[in-house]
């Protein structure tokens, strides 16, 4: 079955123009109609300001239009959404403000990014908390095997003293789907009512996830993968009990009522909102180019139907892997979503081999926890651009 691949955004990325490229799980293309929708507004600002009355309406505006775009896309309203620089910024901020006493208990999955893994890590030093490890890597087989899998292992690591888990919505490194909107439902049962931490840096543009951002206490992502933003601007949805509870940890002008004067007697000086989790200034030109992205990802259909075309293409990379002596895909069955990991039997090391192709012009990259490989398929992708790298696998 052929893919149906629009070349409509493809010819809009300069960088595939003259790579094969399947690294979008690290950061995808930025279309020139968003670099330029950056350009356009840094040259705004330059002419209103940079710091004039004049300007002030035209970046609020530009905060305001981001952030209610960003909250429609997480199904949430807006005074739930905080802007962020990147994932982990938009997961550490919230959860080092959440209320902890010692002895509690973080339940966090074995497939979660070192960055996040680390925050939480250095939060359970500091607060004398307890970390168990919720095991979803071994689940390689189709979703409902995959969502049972996770709900038994959710019950076997849940403790009367558990506060937090911490669950990735689309696993970095399997490419499998959780299924955060059950797990958010179990956790509301618990006695405790654990916190529900999601990093969707590999889900936000990937996949449908207003379900599983509307669910969650924390979820985190970025626009400068799958969406095709700009580095250095992403979001995190809260929930109203996050907003209720929980502390501001990195404080800066923008997380005040009132920034105008410091107030010494003020024992509440920060937003009731999202806000409270923001911290100072930010690069207002990335909103444009992110929403320039947002934009043109809808031209290619909606999120159900760009999902349809991802799995197809990823499908197929995976059947041509499968179908290689030595290459071993992570997962048992066609890939939930357009992450194809996978293993070789040859002495070279994975590093090695991502090295060789790319001096072929195939960009995929190497990953440690499991020791593999990982291409990334997206609606940009041709059905000619996987067939090219399951031939370069050939030579390994």
């Amino acid at each position: 079955m052929a893919a149906l691949v629009s070349n409509f955004m493809r010819e809009l990325c300069p960088a595939l123009l003259n790579k094969t490229y399947f690294n979008y799980g690290g950061q995808g293309p930025l279309p020139t109609p968003s670099l330029e929708a950056i350009q356009a507004s840094w040259r705004r600002i330059q002419e209103l300001g940079p710091f004039t009355t004049d300007v002030w309406p035209f970046i609020g505006a530009e905060v305001s239009s981001t952030r209610r775009r960003l909250a429609e896309l997480c199904g949430v309203a807006p005074h739930r959404l905080a802007l962020s620089e990147n994932v982990t910024s938009g997961c550490v901020l919230p959860l080092w403000g959440l209320p902890f006493v010692a002895g509690d208990r973080l339940l966090i999955s074995d497939c979660e990014h070192p960055g996040v893994v680390a925050a939480c890590v250095e939060l359970a030093r500091r607060e004398d908390l307890v970390i168990d490890t919720l095991p979803v890597q071994q689940l390689r087989g189709d979703q409902p095997s995959t969502d049972a899998g996770v709900m038994d292992a959710l019950e076997q690591g849940l403790t009367p003293r558990t506060r937090l888990v911490v669950l990735s919505h689309l696993l970095w490194n399997t490419g499998q789907i959780m299924p955060i909107t059950a797990v958010a439902e179990r956790l509301a049962q618990h006695p405790q009512s654990p916190f529900l931490l999601v990093d969707a840096a590999q889900s936000f543009g990937q996949i449908p996830v207003q379900q599983a951002a509307a669910a969650a206490d924390i979820y985190a992502f970025t626009g400068h993968k799958w969406a095709c933003g700009p580095e250095g601007l992403g979001g995190v949805a809260l929930s109203e009990r996050v907003l209720a509870q929980g502390q501001p940890t990195v404080i800066g002008w923008r997380s005040l009522r009132d920034e105008s004067k410091a107030d010494l007697s003020s024992s509440d000086p920060f937003h009731h909102d999202s806000r409270r989790f923001e911290v100072a200034t930010s690069c207002v030109p990335l909103m444009a180019g992110l929403r320039c992205s947002l934009e043109l990802l809808d031209q290619e259909g909606s999120a159900e139907t760009r999902l349809i075309r991802i799995r197809q293409l990823s499908g197929d990379l995976w059947s041509g892997l499968r179908k290689l002596p030595g290459v071993k895909p992570l997962m048992e069955v066609p890939p939930a979503s357009g992450l194809v990991s996978f293993q070789l039997s040859c002495d070279a090391a994975p590093a090695e081999v991502v090295r060789l192709l790319g001096q072929q012009g195939l960009w995929i990259r190497d990953l440690a926890d499991p020791s593999c490989l990982r291409a990334c398929t997206h609606v940009t992708t041709t059905e000619a651009e996987a067939e090219a790298l399951t031939t370069a696998i050939t030579r390994y």
